[in-house]
């Protein structure tokens, strides 16, 4: 179940920050709750991503995002993700999220999400293509920014490990394989 709750209380703490630039780094802190555990007592990998799109909201909420999308009713979405997990964050246990924009192309904006625990360890990182879509699909990262009232600037460079990431996976059969053979055939 999608921590509504969570979401609300994230929501109205970061509306309450003071204003993020577009590439700025959100911080916030969390406890590993019961409900968000797998049965060998830690973070369960799907709930780590569904903690990952609070994390995400208060970036957008910081940077003046979630306006501009209520005003032109545009909405978010994951393109693409990569994800390690590293460390395991165990019930009750604090950990402090960290998330910021990295760059962008002419569709996509790419984010940098990161779950460190109290120690100083990385218990994971992800990486995530996302766009702001209409009605007609993706809206170019230009025009958002336009929106946003940000001048025209260029995207901080893409790092070779993202560059990389976008590269091997243009190569990706799609749609996937069905049943051992591809679709069509």
């Amino acid at each position: 179940m999608f921590p509504i709750v969570r979401l609300i209380k994230d929501v109205i703490v970061a509306s309450r920050m003071s204003r993020l630039p577009l590439t700025g780094t959100h911080v916030s802190r969390h406890i590993c709750w019961p409900w968000d555990l797998d049965i060998w007592l830690e973070l369960n990998n799907g709930r780590a991503m569904t903690l990952y799109d609070l994390g995400r909201t208060m970036l957008a909420q910081r940077v003046g995002l979630i306006t501009t999308l209520r005003k032109r009713r545009w909405g978010l979405t994951v393109a693409g993700t990569s994800v390690r997990f590293r460390r395991r964050i165990r019930g009750f246990e604090r950990f402090e999220m960290r998330t910021r924009t990295v760059a962008w192309d002419d569709r996509f904006i790419y984010l940098e999400q990161s779950m460190w625990k109290r120690n100083g360890e990385c218990a994971s990182h992800v990486m995530l293509r996302t766009a702001v879509t209409d009605a007609r699909g993706i809206v170019a990262p230009t025009e958002v920014l336009a929106a946003l009232g940000q001048p025209p600037q260029t995207s901080p460079a893409m790092p070779d490990w993202i560059q990389g990431w976008c590269e091997t996976d243009a190569q990706r059969p799609w749609p996937p394989m069905q049943d051992g053979h591809e679709r069509g055939l």
